[in-house]
């Protein structure tokens, strides 16, 4: 079938999504080739309308595993080979880790302003120490970055954005460059748009069910999305990626999964500051270490065994002790206040679960708490004795009234499988040969293995947009 190319005069660059990696490599790209004699001309793809674009990163808080300086966690790289097994590519790592400085300054140039959240618990961002550090994001968490980026971007004659456009194939040069996106608009036409390079940034396949069920398993359409602009991510950079035949990076059955608040709709309502309590499941059992290790290490871990087996059922049941933990309830993103209750009685009826099974559950830990101080701030090793599975930290009993609860559920926020990039973001074949012309960033990559390690995501999708944008801008002035 002959597809139309438009326009007539071909774009510089085609980035395919609107979120983190996507503006960065558009923006990055415009900066880059500002001043030439001939304009650069560039297109954005974004499946969403206007009011709904940005993908993934318009929902999230955007947590940055950065210091003041903007300098990233030096544990980082070596955290993910960790838990990777030595899987996971630790030179991409290690540039993630010299980016970051610079990359965050590029946001803040175009407005983003850096925060520092009051956060009480203790998380390992700076040197794989426990620390209670505020962790940064930005003001306004990642809507901050898609709006002024986006803003940025729309004021540039230069710039063309396709909304409600999805990408449905790439198109090849006769020697196997990369020249063009096949894209679909909302008239339901196809067309071509030639480029001389793509960038895909379009996220990983967490909105395609069949994807999930395909490489996560059985029952992957249980997992309800974290954020409405995840929906979006249909694993198109794979799947186009992969007709070309690209390699793959990252593990394909595994997910980053979160526990939220089941009370409510509103987007990223996880619950990070479960360690001073406890998980019990749908039968009043209890099923997870709570203290096993900080939060940032153990929240996905949680949210996988909530979706795996645990019937996506449990409840978080905590204490006065917990709620008079200063700043705790910044660590509760949910705009529903937990249940609260004087008696365990009365919160299992306000909780609708079994009144008996969890003052039963609850006696046998009280029971089993060990010796020791309790301090939230540090892995205060006051943990129980003679419980499976035991509370390795912050176990306290749970004996004063007001009682709380939370009904959670795990949310899936990403997959880890994707297209394998090398450092300047260009898709490589199995043999690590480049494909001409073509760029992925953000999670349309595969990185994580077993874990991720958290607060990254959007600092390493906006790493390697730029990346991907000055690696094409300087091909681009050298013919």
């Amino acid at each position: 079938m002959s597809v139309p190319s438009t326009p007539a005069t071909p774009y510089d660059l085609v980035v395919v999504g609107f979120g983190a990696a996507g503006l960065s490599a558009a923006l990055s790209y415009a900066e880059a080739t500002e001043g030439r004699a001939t304009p650069a001309r560039i297109a954005i793809l974004e499946r969403s309308t206007k009011e709904e674009r940005g993908g993934a990163t318009r929902w999230t808080g955007a947590f940055l595993r950065v210091d003041q300086e903007r300098r990233l966690d030096t544990d980082w790289a070596e955290h993910v080979g960790r838990v990777s097994g030595g899987l996971a590519d630790l030179d991409y790592c290690r540039t993630v880790e010299r980016e970051s400085p610079q990359t965050l300054a590029f946001v803040e140039k175009h407005g983003v302003q850096i925060d520092y959240a009051d956060f009480p618990l203790p998380h390992t961002f700076e040197g794989g120490t426990p620390s209670v550090t505020p962790p940064a994001s930005p003001r306004g968490g990642g809507a901050s970055i898609v709006e002024h980026l986006g803003a940025a971007l729309e004021k540039d004659p230069r710039v063309d954005i396709h909304y409600e456009t999805e990408a449905l194939r790439l198109t090849t040069s006769d020697d196997g460059a990369v020249d063009g996106v096949v894209v679909r608009g909302p008239d339901g036409r196809t067309r071509r748009l030639d480029g001389r390079a793509v960038v895909l940034a379009c996220g990983g396949f967490e909105g395609n069910t069949e994807m999930l069920t395909r490489y996560v398993g059985d029952r992957a359409c249980d997992l309800p999305l974290i954020a409405p602009g995840i929906a979006n991510n249909r694993g198109d950079a794979l799947r186009m990626a992969l007709e070309l035949g690209a390699d793959t990076a990252g593990q394909f059955d595994g997910i980053h999964a979160e526990p939220v608040d089941r009370r409510t709709t509103k987007a990223d309502a996880v619950l990070y500051g479960f360690s001073c309590g406890i998980f019990v499941n749908g039968r009043m059992q209890r099923f997870f270490d709570e203290g096993r290790d900080t939060w940032d290490n153990t929240f996905e871990h949680v949210g996988y065994e909530i979706w795996r087996n645990q019937d996506q059922e449990a409840y978080w049941i905590a204490d006065a002790k917990t709620l008079a933990i200063p700043g705790i309830m910044n660590s509760l993103l949910s705009d529903v206040p937990p249940e609260q209750a004087d008696t365990l009685e009365e919160l299992a009826d306000k909780l609708g679960i079994d009144a008996e099974g969890l003052q039963k559950t609850v006696a046998e830990f009280n029971a089993g708490v060990g010796p020791g101080e309790f301090d939230p701030t540090r892995l205060d090793g006051k943990s129980t004795v003679g419980l499976t599975p035991p509370k390795s930290n912050w176990a306290t009993p749970l004996d004063t009234a007001p009682f709380i609860g939370v009904p959670v559920t795990a949310a899936i926020c990403f997959t880890y499988g994707g297209v394998r990039t090398d450092l300047d973001a260009r898709v490589v074949t199995p043999s690590g040969t480049a494909i001409p012309g073509l760029y992925a960033a953000g999670e349309a990559t595969g990185l994580f293995y077993k874990a991720y390690p958290p607060a990254t995501s959007v600092l390493r999708s906006l790493i390697f947009g730029r990346l991907a944008a000055h690696h094409a801008a300087q091909a681009h002035q050298s013919v």
